[in-house]
């Protein structure tokens, strides 16, 4: 990716986590400065040990609670940014079904003090971190950005409501540019195994469950539903290796510095790996083998699910390249290097 003349400085909201560390790195090899904001709540502090690690330099933290707008107002006007990525946000949907109002307050206050902040700052530049969970009951694949937008989750309504603040500001605010990113499944990790996937107990994503099992930490993958519609019966969804989903970002990012408005974008490859096509890929690329356990469906859960990237490609000229077996092979790397996941701080 080509490098930018002046390093525009971008507050990374959430960038101790998973997709936020590796947007960071990315950010860094475009040639941004990133300011990493984080209340690790859902990561840890050896995150960013290993990102100076990788990159060869440190990278400016702030340890702050985003829902705050007071402390949030005065990191604007301590490090006046260009631009936001806003990650920050609780994610795992049965969470957000058992306890909604912690979602709702903790996802949409961050976020409405962030854009104030943003606006007393005087910055305009604005990336959020959406989800294709947004797209609801739609059936119909592959799914395209003007699919009507819906959920099935209070997680999930948390991000089609801030899509719509978001629509609601660029029209009070002609000068604002927001770029609503709407990712599929990131899987994988930096090639340098130093970073990944490290989820809080039990994992609610596959990948990370399958690379526990491979290390021992659980005794089998569970593999909920095998009589869906699909070439061999399991749940197919769209896979997208996290460094790629990291250059989105940036792309994203030089997009906004030319347009004004609001626009969504998929962010996946636009091809469908069922459960099994992933564990036997995963197989395959660590040389472990996956004991696995049929149960039923799970409620809630459809048949498949993946993107039309198309208009990513058109516009931002991005476009995932790394394949399935890099995908597995850097999960695998990542996993086995780090059993335990990051050490405490």
């Amino acid at each position: 990716m080509q490098k930018i003349e002046k390093r525009e400085k971008v507050l990374v909201c959430g960038g101790a986590g998973y997709i936020g560390s590796h947007t960071v790195l990315a950010l860094e090899r475009a040639g941004f400065e990133a300011v990493i904001v984080d209340d690790l709540s859902n990561s840890k502090a050896s995150v960013l040990d290993r990102l100076q690690q990788i990159a060869g330099r440190s990278f400016k933290f702030y340890r702050l609670d985003l829902c705050k707008p007071r402390e949030t107002l005065e990191l604007f006007r301590q490090e006046s940014p260009a631009a936001v990525i806003h990650f920050a946000g609780y994610k795992a949907v049965g969470e957000s079904v058992e306890k909604p109002l912690m979602y709702y307050r903790n996802n949409l206050d961050s976020t409405l003090s962030l854009l104030e902040a943003m606006q007393k700052a005087g910055c305009r530049r604005f990336v959020f971190s959406s989800s294709a969970t947004v797209y609801g009951g739609v059936t119909r694949m592959p799914l395209h950005e003007d699919d009507p937008t819906s959920c099935t989750s209070p997680y999930g309504w948390t991000k089609v409501m801030i899509e719509q603040i978001l629509r609601d500001l660029c029209v009070a605010d002609k000068a604002f540019s927001a770029v609503l990113l709407r990712y599929f499944n990131p899987i994988g990790a930096d090639p340098s195994g130093l970073i990944g996937e490290d989820p809080q107990g039990i994992p609610n994503n596959l990948m990370p469950y399958i690379t526990q099992v491979a290390v021992g930490k659980l005794d089998k993958l569970h593999v909920f539903g095998k009589d869906y519609p699909t070439p061999d019966g399991t749940g197919v969804r769209d896979y997208i290796h996290v460094s790629d989903l990291a250059e989105g970002h940036v792309a994203a990012l030089d997009f906004s510095r030319r347009s004004v408005g609001c626009r969504a974008f998929n962010l996946g490859t636009g091809q469908g790996v069922s459960v099994l096509e992933l564990v036997h890929a995963f197989e395959k690329a660590s040389g472990q083998k996956i004991p696995l356990q049929i149960e039923g469906r799970r409620a809630g859960d459809i048949a498949e699910c993946y993107a039309d990237p198309s208009l990513a490609e058109e516009v931002l000229g991005w476009k995932a390249c790394r394949d399935l077996e890099e995908m597995c092979r850097d999960s695998w790397n990542w996993q086995k290097n780090n059993p335990g996941g990051f050490p405490e701080s």
